[in-house]
């Protein structure tokens, strides 16, 4: 898939996104992920409670929270 970013970023088989984040393969979430990304798109992965924001055309991560346990579980 071809996006207007300088991050490279790749989906696996289990529609799972990652992405080279500062030299290292960095987990980007599943449906939450947006498609397409988009200046100034931001989004926290659920597995994980990483906040990531796409800024100048990169995806950056920008913080961290206890990822929110949706209450039907």
């Amino acid at each position: 898939m071809a996006f207007n970013l300088n991050t490279k970023v790749w989906q696996t088989g289990a529609l799972d996104w990652w992405g080279m984040i500062d030299g290292e393969d960095v987990y980007l979430g599943n449906r939450e992920f947006p498609l397409p990304p988009d200046e100034g798109d931001q989004w926290q992965v659920i597995k994980t409670g990483d906040i990531f924001k796409v800024i100048d055309g990169e995806i950056r991560k920008i913080g961290h929270e206890e990822p929110k346990q949706p209450e039907w579980l």
